[in-house]
């Protein structure tokens, strides 16, 4: 029986899917104390109280630089997160939670899991699964410094060639991928 060709648009829908309605579930909860998922998700880093800058403060909240600031600005205003200067390196802002932060911080995590385990929208082998999958599935996006992926550089050069070949069809579709 012949294999079904991979199609990435299916599993880019199906995760965006996942992805839109986990957060749409959790933005009802969030809501209830005035908290933005991405302000959540600054929150949740800073939680660790290692202090973080704020490019790290960015990756992990999904957000562009600019849109960044002006959202750590609303935390130092709302005396949820301050910033100070790095110790190793006094060019550079960390931030960190006030106790004040660290407190709607706890808070808000509680509420989170509370929905979640109510939900259960996974048995927690499943969990674990799907988290170790979508963990392997974004580090082969990440960029390696050649400029090709991950997935791309450990497979090196003699795979490109079945890549392409598989992309233009010149590969059976028997052949295990």
């Amino acid at each position: 029986m012949a294999r079904r060709p991979r199609r990435p648009e299916e599993l880019l829908r199906l995760l965006t899917r996942a992805e839109r309605l986990s957060v749409e579930r959790i933005r009802s909860v969030l809501d209830a104390f005035g908290c933005s998922v991405e302000a959540w998700r600054v929150l949740d880093l800073l939680s660790d109280g290692a202090g973080h800058n704020m490019t790290a403060v960015a990756d992990h909240a999904f957000l562009p630089a600019p849109t960044l600031t002006k959202l750590v600005d609303q935390l130092v205003d709302d005396n949820l997160v301050f910033r100070r200067i790095d110790p190793a390196d006094r060019r550079r802002v960390l931030a960190q939670l006030t106790p004040r932060g660290l407190e709607r911080w706890q808070q808000v995590s509680r509420a989170v899991r509370a929905e979640w385990a109510e939900a259960e929208p996974l048995a927690p082998e499943d969990e674990e699964a799907l988290r170790t999958l979508l963990a392997r599935f974004g580090d082969a996006w990440e960029e390696a410094p050649e400029g090709t992926t991950r997935a791309r550089a450990r497979r090196g050069p003699a795979d490109t060639s079945r890549v392409r070949a598989r992309s233009t069809g010149a590969e059976s579709s028997s052949t295990p991928s």
